[in-house]
């Protein structure tokens, strides 16, 4: 046997000692671990629900707000025009102003007549 092959014989041996030593440590450890059980925690609703209560009017606040027609308080706009109807037996005139115009103004989801009341229910702005 040549010198060098001895000396890689001996550099093989070492490095397989070292990777194979963290390999026994590690099963020697996971031997002492207390085994899985298949029993489940109880959820934490309180704290979840409490994030939820927390962030909820910071998120709608914005949404609420929001303008609707990009078009709003400009010549562009299609919902500036109204539609109005006055009937020939005495009944009050209808027109679409009520429902588009808090639209054409500007406004938000908030502003519609009857969406704005539900939406008043919410949190936020």
């Amino acid at each position: 046997m040549t010198p060098t092959s001895t000396a890689a014989g001996a550099l093989a041996a070492i490095g397989a000692a070292l990777l194979l030593t963290p390999a026994a440590a590690g099963t020697a450890a996971a031997a002492s671990l207390p085994t899985p059980t298949a029993a489940l925690q109880q959820p934490q609703v309180g704290p979840a629900l409490g994030a939820l209560n927390g962030t909820t009017g910071y998120v709608l606040g914005p949404v609420k707000d929001l303008r609707l027609d990009p078009f709003a308080k400009s010549a562009a706009d299609p919902l500036n025009n109204a539609l109005s109807l006055e009937p020939d037996n005495g009944v009050p005139h209808v027109s679409t102003t009520a429902a588009t115009g808090s639209l054409s103004g500007g406004g938000g989801a908030k502003d519609l007549p009857v969406v704005g009341m539900l939406l008043g229910a919410l949190p936020g702005h």
